[in-house]
């Protein structure tokens, strides 16, 4: 059985060698010819040649898909009848997306900002430390783990059971030694949202804790022990010189995170899948794309998404040119 499967097996390792050998000799024949170009022809040819690859790529990857999904976002469910803006009309005016677009708005502004202000606050404080690299590689660590593990984790922490009973979930024997009787806490409106943002508050923090750690340890001592001799200490130190230092940083992360969130499915999916008030856009999506099967309603959710996210990317292109003009 064994043979028979390496033997069926071979024919396809044959085509795979055949087309990492074609992709190496289409390379050989590039390099070939670029290196015979003399003149000014030769950096537009190179650009070309290196670029071009790329750029066709990115078309085909990327522009080709965002019109297609634009395009299909203005048909019905089938995708045979024009609606024109219905589907969006659809989006911003029922009861339950508009609960949807409230419940993603709440989670790119409070996971973001909690991350990064509890990073901020763990890099000043471990920077400080003997061994540091030991507790940081430890809060870093929910970073390795893939959203849809961390929800097991979590869930773990989150699971209820009757008082009577022996309790599974860490949270609510918590609850229970402080004398409470412990909710189910996945069904407890609107207050589930904010339990399923601690699981991305908690695999994000170690993120912006090492990015702002190097910030803060790039800041010049010269600048810091100038502040210091002008009597600036504690508070007016961290307001007056660190913040100001490390703003580029500061707005690097929290877009990013910010970003990361919008596109937030995992977590959802697997908590919840949407229920008890805590659906979001990207899970509606795909709910509505390959769920009810509704290609018109799941294109108009994905540009959604794609719209929220391009004011964070030219926000965050324009802040770095204004730095770099600074310097």
């Amino acid at each position: 059985m064994i043979w028979e499967n390496i033997l069926e097996g071979i024919p396809k390792l044959g085509t795979a060698a055949a087309g990492i050998a074609v992709f190496f000799a289409i390379l050989l024949v590039v390099f070939f010819v670029l290196g015979r170009i003399r003149g000014r022809l030769s950096n537009p040819v190179a650009m070309l040649a290196f670029l071009g690859p790329a750029a066709i790529l990115l078309m085909l990857g990327l522009v080709v898909p965002t019109f297609q999904t634009v395009y299909k976002s203005l048909f019905n469910a089938s995708g045979k009848k024009f609606i024109g803006l219905q589907n969006y009309g659809w989006i911003l005016t029922t009861e339950s997306n508009q609960q949807v677009l409230i419940n993603t708005a709440l989670w790119i502004v409070i996971a973001p900002l909690f991350s990064t202000v509890i990073g901020l606050v763990l890099a000043l404080l471990l920077d400080r430390m003997r061994r540091e690299s030991i507790p940081k590689s430890l809060i870093f660590m929910p970073m390795a783990i893939s959203f849809v593990g961390a929800s097991i984790i979590w869930g773990l922490v989150y699971a209820y059971r009757d008082p009577a009973q022996e309790q599974v979930g860490l949270l609510s024997q918590v609850v229970l030694w402080l004398g409470i009787e412990p909710p189910n806490w996945i069904l407890l409106q609107p207050w589930n949202n904010f339990l399923l943002m601690v699981i991305m508050i908690w695999i994000q923090t170690g993120f912006a804790m090492v990015v702002l750690s190097a910030a803060i340890k790039a800041i010049p001592g010269d600048v810091v022990e100038a502040a210091t001799l002008d009597g600036a200490t504690g508070w007016r130190l961290f307001s007056r010189v660190t913040v100001p230092m490390i703003r580029t940083t500061l707005i690097v992360v929290v877009t990013t995170i910010m970003i990361a969130t919008l596109k937030i499915f995992d977590i959802v999916r697997v908590m919840t899948n949407g229920n008890f008030g805590t659906q979001i856009v990207a899970n509606e999506m795909y709910s509505q794309a390959f769920v009810q099967f509704d290609v018109g309603r799941g294109s108009a959710l994905a540009v959604i998404l794609f719209l929220g996210v391009i004011p964070l990317v030219s926000y965050n292109i324009i802040q770095l040119r204004r730095e770099r003009a600074i310097r």
